[in-house]
C-alpha cells in the first residue's frame, strides 16, 4: 500500500511537469482543407472548452493517462449540454452511450483513459458530481469514458489509473494551447505503427456561414494506409499492411465540440463527418478497432437545466440546410487532429521493451515536398 501511494505521488508529479512539444502538422507547412484555424487550433478555441491531462510514465511498464474534456466551466450535471455520441465501429467499451443516447444530453465532463480503467474512470466522474454542493439532493449520474488499449507499451492489466488522477486532469483542465502527443490518455497509444496520442485542431466558419467554432480532440491508436493531404506515406515508405501483416485494429477516440446551436440529431451527423476526416488519413475502421465520435454543443443558449418550474427548454437550432459548412470543418479538424497526434509523439520504450518509433518526419516532409504538398512562404 505504501509503494502504491508513492507511486501514485510520482504520477501525478510527472502530470504536472514543463511539457515541451514537437511541431505540428502546420507548422511543417502541411495545411489540410480551406477553412481558417482558431487561435490555438485546438478544441479549446470553441468558447469555454477546457482540456487537462495526467500523464503517468513510470518506470519501465507504466505508460498511460487520462485527459479530461469539460464543455464549460460551471456544474455541468445542473447545466447539461446537447450532444450525441456516434458509432463508426463498435469494439470498445466507451461508457454512458444508452443515456446520450435516449436523452441527447450530457452531464459530466469526458474523461478518456486506457481500456481497463474504464471503471475506475466512471467512479471519478460520479465522485466529481456527487461532490459538488449543487448536486446534493442527486442519485443517478451519467459518466461519459471513452478508451483505447495502451496495452502493447502499458502494463494495463495493472490498472495504474486512480480516481485521484481522473480528479487530477479536471481539476487542471485549462483554456487556451493543448499538450498533445504523448500526454494523458495519448501516452501510450500507437498510430499507423508510430507512435500516436493525443491530437487537437479548430475550424472557422466564414462570418457569412455563421463564424461558428468546431474543435476537435482525438486520442490516437488505430492502422491503416496511412496518408497525408491524398499523398501515399506508407506506400511511399514501405510501411502497410501488405496481407494485412500488421496488427490494423485499435481505436480512435474522438470529441468534437462546437459553439453552434445544434440538437442532439443533428450533433451525430456531425459526429458521422468525423469518421471522414479519420478515412482521409487511411484509417479503415478495422473488425477490432472502438471509432467512436462524441459532439457536444456548448451554445449557451442551448444549455439544458437539471430542473426548473417550466414545461418548456427554450433555446434554437440551426436549419438542416445551414449545418453542411460544419460537417466539412470537422472533417478538416478530425483529419488534422490525427495528424498533430503523430507529429507532436515522441518514440517510446514500455513494457517488455516494447519500442514504438515516432513517425519519420524528415522522411515524411521530403516525400510531401515530392508531391509538391508542402506549403511555403
Amino acid at each position: 500500500m505504501i509503494l502504491f501511494r508513492i507511486l501514485l505521488i510520482i504520477g501525478l508529479l510527472i502530470s504536472s511537469f514543463s511539457f515541451s512539444q514537437n511541431k505540428r502538422a502546420r507548422d511543417h507547412g502541411i495545411e489540410i482543407g480551406i477553412l481558417r484555424t482558431g487561435k490555438n487550433n485546438a478544441i479549446t478555441d470553441v468558447e469555454g472548452v477546457r482540456v487537462g491531462h495526467t500523464t503517468l510514465i513510470i518506470g519501465d511498464s507504466i505508460r498511460t493517462g487520462v485527459t479530461a474534456i469539460l464543455p464549460h466551466s460551471g456544474n455541468i450535471f445542473q447545466l447539461k449540454v446537447p450532444a450525441a455520441i456516434y458509432l463508426g465501429n463498435g469494439f470498445g467499451k466507451l461508457a454512458g452511450y444508452s443515456q446520450v443516447r435516449e436523452l441527447g444530453n450530457i452531464e459530466t465532463p469526458i474523461v478518456l483513459t486506457n481500456t481497463l480503467n474504464v471503471p475506475v474512470a466512471c467512479n471519478a466522474l460520479i465522485s466529481h458530481a456527487l461532490d459538488h454542493g449543487e448536486n446534493a439532493n442527486v442519485r443517478s449520474v451519467n459518466p461519459v469514458v471513452g478508451e483505447t488499449n495502451d496495452g502493447w507499451l502499458n502494463d494495463i492489466r495493472g490498472r495504474h489509473v486512480t480516481e485521484e488522477h481522473v480528479l487530477s486532469a479536471i481539476k487542471n483542465a485549462k483554456e487556451g494551447p493543448v499538450e498533445e502527443g504523448n500526454v494523458g490518455a495519448g501516452t501510450g497509444t500507437v498510430c499507423f505503427q508510430y507512435k500516436g496520442g493525443i491530437g487537437t485542431a479548430s475550424r472557422i466558419l466564414p462570418k457569412s456561414l455563421g463564424g461558428y467554432t468546431v474543435g476537435v480532440l482525438v486520442q490516437s491508436n488505430f492502422g491503416g494506409v496511412f496518408e497525408i493531404n491524398g499523398v501515399p506515406i506508407a506506400k511511399e515508405l514501405g510501411n502497410y499492411p501488405r496481407h494485412f501483416n500488421y496488427d490494423v485494429d485499435g481505436s480512435c477516440m474522438m470529441v468534437v465540440m462546437t459553439d453552434a446551436p445544434l440538437d442532439a440529431r443533428n450533433l451525430e451527423r456531425l459526429g458521422k463527418r468525423a469518421m471522414m476526416g479519420l478515412a482521409k488519413t487511411g484509417g479503415i475502421a478495422s473488425n477490432g478497432s472502438g471509432d467512436y465520435v462524441i459532439a457536444v454543443s456548448t451554445a449557451k443558449e442551448n444549455f439544458i437545466p437539471y430542473s426548473g418550474n417550466s414545461l418548456f427548454i427554450k433555446g434554437k437550432m440551426l436549419r438542416n440546410d445551414a449545418i453542411s459548412p460544419l460537417f466539412l470543418a470537422a472533417i478538416e479538424a478530425t483529419e488534422e487532429a490525427i495528424l498533430n497526434s503523430l507529429f507532436a509523439a515522441d518514440s517510446m520504450v514500455g513494457r517488455k521493451g516494447h519500442e514504438v518509433p515516432s513517425l519519420p518526419v524528415e522522411k515524411v516532409i521530403d516525400i510531401m515536398k515530392k508531391y509538391n504538398k508542402i506549403q511555403t512562404d
